[in-house]
């Protein structure tokens, strides 16, 4: 019989229970599943969020003071637990400069368990400026922690160039829980005019820049048949909706859509999954349209390369650039044949490599040797 193991988990920058929908909190409960499925009890630790938008350092500071006393609490009150309710490891999602961690290196330490964190991100350029104390922060943490799991290439490059000589790297790309998302047996491109669809919240910043780049690219293309599906909401919305009025009769507006019954319906009638995904870490989107068959079209920023697999489950478009983005539509949108193939090799890639049972393993695999 296999004893599970107590792990406290901690996301700074968004809790799992947070009350928007992103795919920051996707991916902190998917973790908690995986860690589930891997032998281990995660129990979230903390609610205390770091975030710091803006580069303000007196903010960055009493946030560093609030978690301060809150690891001092964990710790009086981890000690009071008998040994063997105590976490057996720490383990938090998502350190960056922006949303350093001040708790886990700190309980950890006076518990004397491994710290662990997954998808961490090192800024040298930041070590000056308005966010030097969240930098001081999360370089602290991403230093002291044993196991580092790196979600994407373009974070694991920079890891690795500063790993301290105890600390292990381990890739750990996106995933989902399969069982949320009813996959089809088989996919079939409709036989009307191609579907586009895109899922993202209306904010200001990159979300916006995302939606000009495609409402732009777009506009090259009222030649050709397509109508697109928005889901998303913000405040935003407003300025978007001008964005897209030029083709105002071939898009639809579904607003904000939590239920995953709902968004399975729309995934599942779209052919292509268009975001140009500005200053995205990866887009969890962008996976869960693949693996309800969807070929995708996206900017390559960030860990975009690891989720779409240029030529082989989308395109991949250069940062920023409309036209490259409006091309590698256009073919897809004239090759109904290619556009099929795509999408059943999205469904495959996910089913295959980026489900639940993948990532349990390589916790599993990785931390094991830390928690006998």
């Amino acid at each position: 019989m296999t004893i599970s193991r107590p792990v406290a988990f901690y996301a700074p920058l968004k809790s799992p229970n947070h009350p928007l929908p992103s795919g920051d909190r996707t991916m902190a409960r998917l973790l908690m599943k995986a860690l589930g499925r891997a032998g281990y009890s995660p129990r979230l630790a903390s609610e205390v969020r770091t975030l710091d938008k803006t580069g303000n350092r007196q903010f960055q500071e009493r946030l560093r003071q609030e978690s301060l006393k809150e690891a001092e609490s964990l710790v009086a009150h981890y000690k009071a637990r008998p040994e063997d309710r105590r976490p057996r490891l720490w383990f938090t999602y998502h350190v960056y400069y922006k949303a350093p961690d001040w708790i886990g290196p700190r309980v950890a330490e006076a518990l004397g368990i491994p710290y662990v964190i997954a998808e961490g991100s090192r800024a040298s350029k930041r070590a000056q400026g308005p966010w030097a104390l969240g930098h001081e922060g999360a370089q602290a943490a991403l230093d002291r922690a044993d196991v580092i799991f790196g979600m994407t290439a373009h974070d694991r490059e920079a890891l690795e160039a500063a790993r301290p000589a105890h600390q292990i790297l381990v890739d750990l790309p996106p995933f989902l829980d399969l069982a949320e998302w009813p996959v089809p047996d088989a996919r079939h491109v409709r036989a009307t005019e191609p579907h586009l669809l895109t899922v993202a919240m209306m904010r200001e910043g990159d979300k916006l820049a995302s939606y000009r780049i495609l409402a732009a690219a777009l506009e090259r293309l009222q030649h050709l048949p397509w109508t697109l599906d928005i889901v998303g909401d913000g405040e935003a919305r407003e300025e978007i909706a001008r964005l897209f009025s030029p083709m105002a009769q071939r898009v639809r507006f579904h607003g904000q859509v939590e239920s995953k019954a709902d968004l399975t319906v729309l995934y599942e009638a779209a052919d292509i999954f268009v975001w140009p995904a500005v200053n995205e870490a990866y887009g969890m989107v962008l996976l869960e349209a693949q693996a309800l068959g969807c070929a995708v079209v996206a900017g390559a920023y960030g860990g975009v390369a690891s989720v779409v697999r240029d030529g082989e489950t989308g395109r991949l478009t250069p940062p920023g650039d409309i036209a490259a983005f409006a091309d590698a539509l256009s073919d897809l949108l004239q090759d109904r044949e290619r556009l099929k193939e795509l999408g059943a090799n999205a469904s495959r890639f996910v089913e295959q490599e980026r489900d639940l049972d993948h990532a349990a393993l390589r916790l599993r695999n990785a931390l094991q040797g830390l928690t006998r």
